[in-house]
Formats: C-alpha cells, sequence, structure tokens
C-alpha cells in the first residue's frame, strides 16, 4: 500500500513519525513523508520526503506562534487553550497538505498530532486517516468540531466533515495519562528518533561522576531559555555531577561556563546521550520528557510555553520527575533529581511500562487491515 506521512513543520511533530514510517517500509510498504520548514531534516532517515512549501511561502510554526504571544506563554491546562494555534497550523498548511495527497494517490494517511490538513486530505480523499501521537497531550474534541471551526476550509475542498474512522497511535503511557476521546485509540511503544550525528564515546560511557543532559529543545516553546540556562550556570559548580548541554541550533552565547559544565554545540542524539546519564533538565517539550521516560532517566522539567506545562505536571504527578519554574532552579533541586530514589524507581516504572507496549513493527498488520489492503 501506499502510506503517506503529514506533518507540521516541527522536528518534534515529524522525527516521531520515523520509526513507524521504517516498519512500514522494511514491510514492503510505499512510504512518503511530507513536510516543510526545519523538519525537512527528516531526510535523514532515509525516506522519500516531499517538501510541500519548498518556496518557502508558508509561515513557519514560529511565526504562527509570534502572532500570539500571550496564548504561547500562558500555563495551559487543556488543548483547547491553544486552539487558536491550532487552527492557523491547519488553515495555513492544509492547502498543501491536500495537494501532495491527490498527487501521491495513498491508500492511507497518516498525520501528526493535532493537525488538521492530515484528516481533511484523508476526507477529500476517501481513504483513512490515522493521527500519530507525539507527546502527553490528549486531543479532547479537537477533531470533532473542526469543520465547525474552520467551516470555510472545508467548504473550500468541497467536504463536509471528516471520515469518522478516525484512528490514533498513543504513544503516551497509559499510567500517565487519560485515555483519548473519539475514534480508535491504538497504544504504540515510543521509539526515540533524534537524527543520526556522531556520538563521542566519553559521553556514552559512565563518567567518573553523574551525567545530567541539558536540553532545550528547538526552543519553539520554550521563551524563557535564557533564564532557564543562566540559573543552571549558577547553580552547576555546587553540585557533584558533569552537565552536559545540546545547543545545536539555538545559538545561545553561554560565555566561559563552569568546570563541570560542557556545551556540546554540534548535532548529538538525545537518545544517545541519555545512555549515559543519570539525570536530565528541559524545557517540558514532548520530545526531551519521552526520550527521558524511554530511557527510565529522572527528569527536572522548566517549562515555558502552553502545551509544555501540561505535559511537566503529568511527569511531576507520576512521580517520574520534578517541575519547577525557571527562577526555582538552584542546586538543592539538582542533586535532588540525582539522588531521589523516588523519582529514579518510578521512572523505571514507566521505562518498563513503554518497552511492553506495541512497537511500530506489530502495529503494521493492523494499519494493513485498517487501509483495507491486508492479503
Amino acid at each position: 500500500m501506499r502510506v503517506l506521512f503529514l506533518s507540521t513543520p516541527l522536528p518534534s511533530h515529524t522525527y516521531p513519525m520515523v520509526p513507524l514510517a521504517w516498519a512500514l517500509r522494511a514491510a514492503g510498504h510505499d512510504v512518503l513523508i511530507s513536510t516543510t520548514d526545519d523538519a525537512i531534516g527528516v531526510t535523514a532517515a532515509g525516506i522519500d520526503v516531499l517538501d510541500f512549501d519548498p518556496s518557502g511561502e508558508c509561515p513557519s510554526l514560529a511565526e504562527i506562534n509570534a502572532t500570539r504571544p500571550d496564548i504561547v506563554a500562558r500555563r495551559a491546562t487543556q488543548v483547547a487553550d491553544g486552539e487558536v494555534l491550532l487552527i492557523e497550523a491547519t488553515r495555513q498548511y492544509v492547502d498543501r497538505m491536500v495537494a501532495v495527497a491527490e498527487l501521491y494517490g495513498p491508500d492511507l494517511i497518516i498525520h501528526s498530532q493535532l493537525q488538521g490538513g492530515g484528516p481533511i486530505a484523508a476526507a477529500k480523499l476517501g481513504v483513512p486517516a490515522v493521527e500519530h501521537g507525539a507527546s502527553l497531550l490528549r486531543n479532547d474534541d479537537f477533531y470533532d468540531r473542526l469543520s465547525v471551526l474552520i467551516p470555510d476550509t472545508f467548504a473550500e475542498h468541497g467536504i463536509d466533515g471528516l471520515d469518522p474512522r478516525r484512528a490514533v497511535l498513543d504513544v503516551a503511557p497509559p499510567s500517565m495519562v487519560p485515555a483519548q476521546g473519539g475514534g480508535e485509540q491504538w497504544p504504540m511503544r515510543y521509539v526515540p528518533f533524534n537524527g543520526g550525528g556522531l556520538v563521542p564515546g566519553a559521553l556514552v560511557a559512565d563518567g567518573s561522576r553523574p551525567r545530567v543532559a541539558v536540553t532545550i529543545g528547538t526552543n519553539i516553546m520554550a521563551p524563557n531559555m535564557r533564564e532557564l540556562l543562566d540559573r543552571l550556570l549558577a547553580a552547576a559548580p555546587a553540585v557533584d555531577a558533569e552537565f552536559v548541554l545540546l545547543l545545536s541550533g539555538v545559538g545561545a552565547d553561554l560565555g566561559s561556563l563552569p568546570a563541570n559544565v560542557r556545551a556540546v554545540t554540534e548535532w548529538l542524539p538525545l537518545r544517545a546521550l541519555l545512555r549515559g546519564c543519570a539525570a536530565i533538565v528541559h524545557h517540558g517539550g514532548a520530545g526531551s520528557i519521552l526520550a527521558a521516560l524511554d530511557a527510565g532517566v529522572p527528569q527536572l522539567a522548566v517549562p515555558s510555553g502552553a502545551p509544555n506545562y501540561m505535559q511537566s505536571d503529568a511527569v511531576r504527578e507520576r512521580g517520574a520527575g520534578l517541575s519547577a519554574s525557571a527562577g526555582e532552579l538552584d542546586a538543592a533541586l539538582l542533586r535532588r533529581v540525582l539522588d531521589d530514589d523516588k523519582l529514579r524507581r518510578a521512572a523505571a516504572e514507566v521505562r518498563d511500562e513503554i518497552a511492553g507496549l506495541p512497537t511500530p513493527v506489530a502495529l503494521v498488520p493492523r494499519l494493513e487491515r485498517y487501509a483495507g489492503t491486508a492479503a
């Protein structure tokens, strides 16, 4: 069968779909990923990629978010709190997603989380759609209300609503979140993909003292980046640990660093670094949270940006990590995330829970049946 992956143009939305794309390709299916902007880096995964906006006419997610800084900065408690931005992200990309779908002629469309362009394209072509989860967020009734939220878009594409056969591949550990609402729910193991990169042996081997990864992701939803890094650098000398800052693509000038802090400006896959880490400090992004959970590493989330608050709260409530504001980040908090046995045990429990979920490979026959092409 022909499978089209349509993604909002962010690596954090596109990269989590790569392991399933690999599984489908290995099973002999024709697979195409379509996205744009920074997410085009997914070409490194070895899957065919089509840029749906090669001339750069569409605004980036950063530009869309910049139109509503009040929404980006708020402490969201539900997906609806960011609905204005979700709708705009659908409006900006849906026409190009539909055009790619019409060009490719898929039997199945798999789309990124909370991106309306994928199911609209599927409805227009009359093929089933599957949403690929990439976070701890719940969709609530976003898709059920989409035709009411953007009726003009539905009218332009000649459809009245979405196909009721919607399904969700949910990578969130069940013990951390409630079930999704609406459609079929298929749990799937989260398999981290952060792109390839040269991995220094010294950063994956055990060191003379505990190692702490520090990442702020792509900084799309981390407006407190500078305060987070400044507070960490001030606290690090008082903590008996080695801190590794992942700064590829961030462009932060940190000046001279404490002796126990190392900045890595070249691309280093987070999953590889976490193999040798005792903890991680991050901005509350979905990729960082799920990678840490998969590795069984306690985490300290310093969220800023609407969805990151919800996800960081879920980590704290499960006991797999801590959540704090940038202003609360100090040496005592860093020592706690390193030394708290309860955090370590809970992180290990969630790691084992993730490992017990069906792998992307195991989901391929189900997707074949769903698309109606199984033998």
